[in-house]
């Protein structure tokens, strides 16, 4: 009886402290909303180095930048720019927004800091077309690939060093049917055969990040970025596979082993290094460049510092900018540094995922390598230009 006694008290007691938790907690919990998602931003509490670097070790060359879109003929932006290019130790940032036929348009935007850029083109694969009419489309008209390859001769004349091509190229560029035209479409192949027998590198941006393929919901690691732009969600059957549209572009590859082909974006599988790795294995003419992808290479630093070693001769630096100093510092500590746990972007929330990243602490030949020496043996012109422009890396000296 005694027992029982001593039980039902201890276990009132439990219940009431219970209780006392759960108002505790109702109390606190009234004292302000749930966030959205977006704007859950939690502050790390965790005391660590915090390397400061405000500019990159060894003269840069940036070979992803976009100057014609994101500057829109802004002069000013553009000075203003090129001063944030001399404070951060960036040397040539290669330009990828002139458009073929039409190149003198970039080009004149560029020239009062011509020695501080150079300039791929791209294909307007729509022209003056109707964007819902695809028989209108440039790209569907009599003559139309002969009369790029043309234009590829005369844009090499003219100083473009090199070809772009958007990922719109596999997704959205159709035929008069309205269906998609492959990458590796036959239809192509003397575009990819003339930028060979001009030395003109193709850096093509391929799908895009494997959450992007996957259904917009809560278990999509992406989530928040894809309920900002929905238009980024390539999920359903309306679009080709991921996969799919990889084996096309690395058919393309394969075939034409004199053309230099650039993997925008880590080939877009910064999420699956050993592919990527099995990729540049496969393909002597493929290098990779790592514009807007520190994100994902950041949150697994063993993985992504032993690609960078293996690969140390086959790695380009890119930042998809014009960014602001900040964000390309936390380019120059994630390379540079081994710092652990910081931001990849200076946005509020992180703008690719919600979680920081940590430095990979490259040795100086590794980082030359990376940073410049890597882009001499790929884009034509490319080592004159940064010799000109003022001191170059230590081998050099």
């Amino acid at each position: 009886m005694r027992f029982n006694c001593v039980a039902s008290w201890l276990i009132l007691l439990c219940v009431g402290n219970l209780w006392l938790v759960l108002s505790s907690l109702s109390a606190v919990a009234q004292d302000f909303e749930v966030p959205k998602i977006n704007e859950y931003f939690p502050e790390s509490k965790l005391v660590v180095k915090q390397t400061r670097l405000t500019q990159a070790k060894f003269p840069v060359v940036d070979v992803h930048t976009h100057f014609g879109f994101k500057l829109n003929r802004d002069q000013e932006a553009l000075q203003a720019y090129v001063d944030s290019m001399d404070r951060q130790n960036i040397a040539i940032s290669v330009s990828l927004d002139s458009k073929l036929g039409n190149e003198e348009e970039h080009l004149d935007f560029l020239k009062a800091h011509a020695d501080r850029f150079l300039s791929f083109a791209h294909i307007d694969f729509r022209g003056n077309g109707d964007k819902k009419k695809p028989p209108t489309w440039a790209c569907n008209q009599p003559g139309f690939v002969r009369l790029t390859c043309e234009q590829l001769k005369a844009a090499h004349g003219k100083g473009i060093c090199g070809l772009k091509f958007f990922k719109s190229f596999g997704l959205e560029v159709k035929k008069p049917d309205g269906t998609l035209y492959a990458i590796d479409d036959p239809l192509w192949f003397p575009i990819w055969q003339t930028c060979g027998e001009l030395g003109l590198p193709v850096i093509i941006h391929t799908a895009d990040p494997m959450a992007f393929f996957d259904p917009i919901g809560p278990g999509n690691e992406r989530f928040e970025e894809l309920l900002r732009h929905p238009d980024w969600s390539f999920h359903g059957d309306q679009f080709p596979g991921r996969e799919e549209l990889l084996e096309a572009r690395n058919n393309v590859i394969g075939r034409f082993k004199q053309t230099k082909f650039i993997g925008a974006h880590v080939a877009n599988s910064s999420e699956d290094l050993a592919t990527v790795g099995r990729w540049l294995d496969q393909f002597p003419n493929l290098t990779v460049e790592i514009a807007s992808r520190i994100a994902e290479l950041g949150r697994q630093p063993y993985t992504a510092k032993a690609f960078f070693q293996k690969y140390q001769d086959r790695i380009l630096f890119g930042t998809d900018g014009p960014w602001s100093e900040v964000r390309l510092g936390y380019y120059w500590r994630f390379l540079e540094s081994d710092d652990e746990y910081f931001p990849y972007s200076e946005k509020h929330p992180q703008p690719q995922g919600f979680w920081n990243i940590y430095g990979l602490g490259l040795s100086d030949d590794v980082l030359q390598k990376v940073y410049f020496r890597n882009a001499f043996d790929v884009i034509p012109g490319l080592k004159d230009a940064y010799q000109t422009v003022g001191e170059v890396g230590e081998g050099d000296k």
